[in-house]
């Protein structure tokens, strides 16, 4: 289950929370898991995002997607298999979506996807974890513009 939280004024993506749901199940059956997980979408603007990436990564910038998760392996969960917390810069999903010549949708659940195979451990730091990471994503999200 995703829990989704906008705290934002804008509710701009709310259209989108049943996709967000429906890619939260596709995360699921491509890395072949139960649906028994928690996590929580959190989306907010560009100025939160800021400061979230300089005080937790010492990053001074805004980005699009940050991952908190709350497991450092599979044997780390506990009972409600809570996975972390998703942050998703909503000011970043319109100005990315119209840079990358795509829907807000497909960027919104792009970004989601993302940060739910960070939760996982996936990442992209060296060649071989992004190879690995960006053909999961592409698997996933599949043919959605």
């Amino acid at each position: 289950m995703v829990e989704i939280n906008d705290l934002t004024r804008k509710k701009a993506l709310k259209n989108y929370y049943k996709d967000i749901k429906k890619y939260y199940k596709k995360v699921l059956e491509v890395l072949k898991l139960e649906d028994n997980f928690e996590a929580s979408l959190i989306i907010v603007g560009k100025t939160k995002i800021h400061t979230i990436n300089k005080q937790y990564r010492g990053i001074d910038k805004e980005t699009d997607v940050i991952s908190f998760a709350e497991i450092d392996s599979e044997d780390d969960f506990g009972e409600d298999n809570y996975l972390g917390d998703i942050f998703i810069n909503v000011d970043r999903v319109y100005a990315q979506a119209k840079a990358y010549g795509h829907s807000v949708k497909r960027e919104f659940c792009f970004l989601f996807i993302h940060g739910m195979l960070h939760l996982f451990g996936y990442d992209h730091m060296n060649e071989k974890d992004e190879k690995k990471m960006f053909a999961l994503q592409k698997k996933i999200i599949g043919d959605l513009k």
